[in-house]
């Protein structure tokens, strides 16, 4: 189904392929609102994206990134039909993304999602998505600690995706005017990482020297799955000192998707 080019463009594809069709398109997932063919259409959605809106750029005609609604499309088809999409829609990235490196500087800016990012972005982020949604289907197996801890994961989270993550929780925690939520993640042996919302929309995300207390410590693992809005299997792989209200609205801005 899947052209060895397109399994090395991205590594991630194959163990996400494995684990996707292991289960029953109607099987839950660690993402609370969807099943496993929910997983498999956001994929299918998001390859699509990432390849049309790079496409437009390498056209010299720039498009804006489509919402979720850009789904819907696959929602009509049967699970049979689902899966040659996809693979068509990974072929896709994988040929546009190769074109756009080799013709483009790597610090050529493109737009996404209301910001700019770099043209590495585009591979690597279905890469990201492959990882953390595996991790959805299976949870804490050996695969999915392993490459959720990579450092390139830790990375493009803060510095390539970063404040879109924050955004839905910031609207959630309700901040009155001049309030504001700070919390530090770390993983000894490395930055921490900060992250800030004050009321009116202002949000941050970056790393940070490992000063004073952190608000939560965890693997590395644990924490990218925490910026992601998601919890770890094992509840000890986390720990803090911060007490309850901290953890709370830290908790509540790191909403993920």
């Amino acid at each position: 189904m899947f052209a060895t080019a397109v399994y090395d463009r991205f590594p991630e594809l194959a163990p996400f392929v494995h684990a996707a069709r292991a289960r029953r398109p109607s099987d839950g997932t660690w993402c609370e609102a969807w099943t496993v063919r929910d997983v498999v259409i956001h994929q299918t959605g998001n390859a699509e994206e990432l390849a049309r809106v790079l496409r437009a750029h390498l056209a010299g005609e720039p498009v804006e990134t489509r919402g979720f609604d850009r789904e819907l499309p696959y929602r009509a088809l049967s699970d049979s039909e689902l899966w040659p999409v996809f693979a068509r829609r990974c072929a896709e990235l994988a040929e546009v993304s190769a074109t756009a490196e080799r013709e483009l500087a790597p610090e050529t800016e493109v737009r996404w999602t209301g910001r700019t990012v770099t043209v590495p972005f585009f591979a690597e982020h279905l890469r990201e998505e492959l990882v953390l949604h595996r991790w959805d289907l299976t949870g804490d197996d050996q695969t999915a600690l392993r490459s959720l801890g990579e450092p390139w994961m830790t990375r493009h989270s803060v510095t390539d995706v970063g404040r879109p993550l924050l955004r839905r929780g910031l609207d959630g925690l309700g901040l009155r005017p001049g309030e504001r939520v700070e919390g530090r993640l770390r993983t000894p042996g490395t930055e921490d990482i900060l992250v800030t919302a004050e009321a009116g929309g202002g949000t941050g995300i970056t790393f940070a020297p490992a000063e004073g207390p952190a608000t939560v410590e965890s693997d590395a693992a644990a924490r990218v799955l925490l910026l992601w809005g998601r919890r770890p299997a094992n509840p000890a792989r986390w720990h803090s000192d911060a007490g309850p209200e901290a953890l709370r609205r830290l908790r509540g801005l790191l909403g993920g998707y």
